[in-house]
């Protein structure tokens, strides 16, 4: 699989269930039940040997969540969350990815929802509620300025629900609210190998 169509974190997967090995725990019970009816998968942080991607596979429950990993032969569908659009209105968090599709119809940058939002969008099972935020990534290979960050925090306040933004360099994650805000030099930078503080999100730092 080339580097263009090789899943990246916040993905979603579907995949052959049955080829599902297991991660740093125990399979719990419910895994194989769960992607016998819903064979989807999250792409998550971590490391891993070549040909095989880190997942994670959602429960019935908040709390079962479990992670593994697939081989890359594994994937017969990758949906990206800036493919994902809103078809409905069912939750406040899809009626909050409705309004955001019009205050960043402009972003140049690949964008789209993950969590909850993104897993009902891609696999059509009813997941959301009352209660769901709204996850959001944008992908960002280019250095965002923190007038742009701001621009786009301030897009997401006033809706239904709750919204929480990602934002994926090459090289690491992190939260668009913490680093807007500038609040401190160094901010949490999310990598394969685990969190550290960090200043510069699209710089390698020794």
């Amino acid at each position: 699989m080339n580097e263009v169509n090789k899943p990246r974190v916040h993905d979603l997967l579907q995949i052959d269930p049955a080829l599902l090995t297991c991660g740093y725990r125990a399979e719990p019970h419910w895994v194989q039940e769960t992607l016998f009816v819903c064979p989807w998968v999250v792409v998550r942080r971590a490391q891993t040997s070549c040909g095989h991607i880190p997942v994670g596979v959602r429960g019935t429950t908040r709390s079962d969540r479990w992670g593994g990993f697939c081989d890359e032969s594994q994937i017969r569908v990758i949906a990206r969350p800036g493919q994902l659009l809103p078809s409905s209105g069912r939750t406040p968090a899809l009626r909050a990815l409705q309004k955001m599709c019009d205050r960043w119809a402009a972003l140049a940058l690949s964008w789209g929802p993950a969590g909850s939002v993104g897993f009902e969008l891609a696999t059509g099972r009813r997941v959301t509620n009352e209660e769901s935020d709204l996850d959001l990534v944008v992908r960002a290979p280019q250095r965002i300025s923190f007038e742009e960050a701001r621009f786009l925090l301030d897009r997401t306040l006033g809706l239904e629900a709750k919204v929480d933004v990602r934002v994926e360099t090459p090289l690491c994650g992190f939260a668009l609210e913490e680093y807007a805000l500038e609040s401190s030099p160094r901010i949490l930078l999310r990598y394969a190998e685990g969190a550290r503080l960090g200043e510069d999100p699209w710089q390698v730092e020794s």
